[in-house]
């Protein structure tokens, strides 16, 4: 089965940096990507991040800030957070088993991690 697991929450305040870690097992159909969704209190998921063998997308809110990436075997995936906002302030998440194309909505997803809290002050 696949199992996805995050890591690497915490608080930090405006302007700083952090890493989030995705450590993904088991074989995944479909479409092969792994991506970054965050839900803010109150909010619908919001896609963060994809990435594949080859390429990444990001969404208009963090481009530029945020950087994901992976290592060789696609066993981690990493999303790198910088000069962040109050606004980023959410749980984020981690998913994969991507049906189709449409890689910006949640419900198209299959398998998700427990969740980590990202908590920027002002």
């Amino acid at each position: 089965q696949v199992q996805l697991a995050e890591s690497g929450g915490g608080l930090v305040q405006a302007g700083g940096s952090l890493r989030l870690s995705c450590a993904v097992s088991g074989r995944t159909p479909g479409t092969y990507a792994v991506s970054w969704f965050r839900q803010r209190p109150g909010a619908e998921r919001e896609f963060v991040a994809v990435i594949t063998w080859g390429s990444d997308t990001y969404a208009d809110s963090v481009k530029g800030r945020f950087t994901i990436s992976r290592d060789n075997t696609f066993n981690t995936v990493y999303l790198q957070m910088e000069s962040l906002k109050p606004e980023d302030t959410a749980v984020y998440s981690c998913a994969s088993g991507l049906r189709g194309s449409d890689y910006y909505d949640p419900r198209r997803y299959d398998y998700w991690g427990q969740g980590t809290q990202v908590t920027v002050s002002s």
